[in-house]
């Protein structure tokens, strides 16, 4: 017979891991890189990396690799360090440094360099975007390409909400609120919100509330592929089916009214 649990036991899962949980897919994420590629790549970039998860699933997926993470929060950089095993973690660069002018050009061996988690809104003015890229284009080894998401259609510039309710293994539920708090299309900003309830059979033990706060400018797909090939990128794909099967979307409607796509520069 199995041992009944200690529900009192359980900890509380903080911001971090469920964001992990409820936001990213990174073993879904990675073969997709690597299929953008198109070759046989094995070091990865993550800028804006967070808690680097993509980085960690990139290690564990991808035979022979290395990944270089950076990211302007230590304490975050601390955790990825901590959530990393041994194998993993002695080929998992962590890098505390501001991406905006981050030169590393003297190594350019970057196979993939990946933007995430809509972060290249964290680039305000098509200045600092022009700039970032440029810097981004020269940490790539050559046939390296870069890779952002971005979202946009009709809806952008809606204010609103989307819950998702994930299940963790212990049995407990993450209600997930995805808000778009407010968007303005004058000026392409929008902020947004989000939201983790943790629920216990029927009782909510944990409630966070804007746990994080994203300010944006919402790039559209023409802004950045403009910067893109100002940057020095000769290729520009948009890619709609985020897995391992995806194809470069050829025509407007294979968009849809409204998306999320990886974008990919070579």
């Amino acid at each position: 017979m199995s041992t009944p649990v200690d529900r009192r036991a359980l900890a509380v899962p903080d911001r971090h891991a469920l964001y992990e949980t409820c936001v990213q897919a990174p073993a879904r994420l990675v073969p997709l890189l690597v299929a953008i590629h198109g070759g046989a790549p094995r070091v990865l970039g993550e800028d804006f990396c967070g808690t680097a998860a993509v980085s960690r699933a990139w290690l564990a997926l991808v035979p022979e690799s290395r990944a270089r993470a950076l990211d302007v929060d230590a304490a975050v950089l601390a955790r990825a360090a901590a959530s990393a095993d041994a194998n993993v973690r002695k080929r998992l660069e962590l890098v505390r440094a501001d991406v905006r002018g981050f030169a590393d050009a003297a190594r350019a061996d970057l196979d993939v360099l990946f933007t995430g988690n809509f972060s290249v809104g964290e680039l305000a003015t098509r200045a600092e975007l022009l700039a970032y890229l440029i810097l981004a284009r020269k940490r790539l080894a050559p046939g390296g390409v870069f890779v952002c998401d971005l979202y946009g259609g009709e809806s952008a510039f809606r204010t609103g909400a989307i819950e998702r309710t994930h299940v963790l293994a212990d049995g407990r539920r993450v209600h997930y609120v995805w808000e778009q708090r407010s968007a303005d299309p004058r000026d392409a900003r929008v902020v947004n919100a989000l939201h983790f309830r943790v629920e216990d059979r029927g009782e909510i033990v944990a409630d966070l509330a804007d746990a994080f706060v994203y300010r944006w400018r919402l790039w559209s797909l023409a802004e950045l592929r403009d910067a893109l090939v100002e940057a020095g990128f000769t290729r520009v794909d948009v890619w709609r089916d985020l897995d391992a099967t995806a194809r470069p979307v050829a025509t407007p409607d294979e968009l849809g009214a409204s998306w999320i796509v990886c974008v990919s520069a070579r």
